[in-house]
């Protein structure tokens, strides 16, 4: 990656137009931000919201069109870069969607898709269309991270112990310190008594929290079709803890959003000779990489922090895709990464859910 990448300016505005498909608290509180200390390589276009008034409000902070259909927002060639920030269901049509209309990239917030079957055809759309899709994973784009790569010797094969441990106060306090944020979805207290709402949460904590990391876990387990949860619990009011055993490696998943003062987010990995502890940034935080701590015969190596991190670093690796100067990730690691995802986070509520009688439904409960 080329972390000074820079677009000539020629003519009018050669800045990359950006159009976001979903207004909310993601956009408003981590897109719009980064994008704002861009803007000699983006400039946002176009906002649409299935909620007009959202919409037009967003919109209007950076000077853009508003819409509340995906197909105006498509169809508008000062679109160049498609970002999904909308709910999880939606992302695959909409990737899809974004690739067929000829887009210059597309960039997907976590997952991108919520099945393998999925996410095999985006793979097939974007290779037919040869529009690069980017997932916002943003932890695979951090400068911290990828320092990290360069200095971990054979850790990834020697590693027998990886740990992802993510410590948060709730996400609307990072939201207030980033901006305004125009309505929130209502989110509701979960009956964590039926299995079926356990096995929901699990998805969606291992598919919106955990799978920040996942990618990054997944560079120290060489395969995972012997991948067995030897614990999942749920960590109230907001939370997980996982144990795993994957390709002979022990990994242990651990998340606690609560009234924490003080935010912490580690990835770990332990091999006989040698660790690496890489310490990320808060979510929304939007200044400063991780740093990562190589140590190794007694020797400790540390890089960073960098002046950016990963939500500056995935839009910066777009600017360089569009130059020409990257690669977009390849198709097959996309892929093996959500299903890796997915298997967890079925195999972890399976084991959460064992033995629980499942909840009567209003009309059983009246029989």
């Amino acid at each position: 990656m080329n972390i000074n990448s820079k677009i000539p300016l020629t003519g009018k505005d050669r800045r990359i137009g950006v159009g976001f498909l979903g207004a909310g608290p993601v956009t408003q509180a981590i897109h719009l931000p980064s994008l704002a200390r861009l803007t000699d390589l983006f400039r946002v276009s176009h906002v649409m919201d299935v909620n007009q008034s959202v919409a037009e409000s967003v919109a209007a902070r950076v000077g853009a069109r508003s819409s509340s259909a995906v197909d105006d927002l498509l169809a508008d060639d000062s679109v160049e870069v498609v970002a999904i920030c909308s709910p999880h269901k939606f992302h695959a049509e909409q990737v899809i969607a974004a690739c067929r209309a000829g887009k210059k990239a597309v960039l997907c917030e976590k997952p991108f898709a919520v099945s393998a079957a999925e996410a095999a055809d985006i793979s097939e759309v974007s290779a037919e269309t040869g529009v690069p899709v980017i997932v916002g994973a943003m932890h695979t784009f951090d400068p911290g991270w990828l320092e990290a790569e360069k200095i971990w010797g054979d850790l990834p094969e020697t590693a027998h112990y990886i740990r992802s441990s993510i410590v948060l106060p709730p996400n609307a306090r990072f939201e207030d310190f980033s901006t305004e944020v125009i309505t929130r979805p209502v989110m509701p207290t979960p009956d964590y008594s039926d299995p079926s709402v356990v096995k929901a949460r699990f998805e969606g904590m291992v598919l919106g929290l955990a799978i920040h990391d996942l990618p990054l876990v997944r560079r120290f387990v060489p395969r995972f079709d012997d991948l067995k949860v030897l614990h999942a619990a749920i960590a109230k009011p907001f939370g997980y803890s996982i144990t795993l055993r994957s390709g002979g490696r022990t990994i242990e998943l651990l998340a606690s959003i609560n009234k924490s003062w003080k935010p912490d987010w580690t990835l770990e990995a332990y091999g006989p000779e040698s660790a690496l502890k890489v310490t990320f940034t808060p979510s929304y935080v939007q200044a400063g990489s991780a740093v990562a701590e190589y140590t190794a015969e007694c020797r400790k190596l540390v890089a960073g922090p960098f002046t950016y991190n990963g939500y500056e670093g995935e839009w910066r690796h777009i600017a360089d895709i569009i130059a020409g100067t990257a690669s977009a990730p390849a198709a097959k690691t996309l892929i093996e990464d959500l299903s890796f995802a997915i298997k967890i986070a079925d195999a972890a509520a399976a084991v959460a859910t064992a033995g629980m009688v499942p909840a009567l439904q209003p009309e059983e409960a009246h029989a």
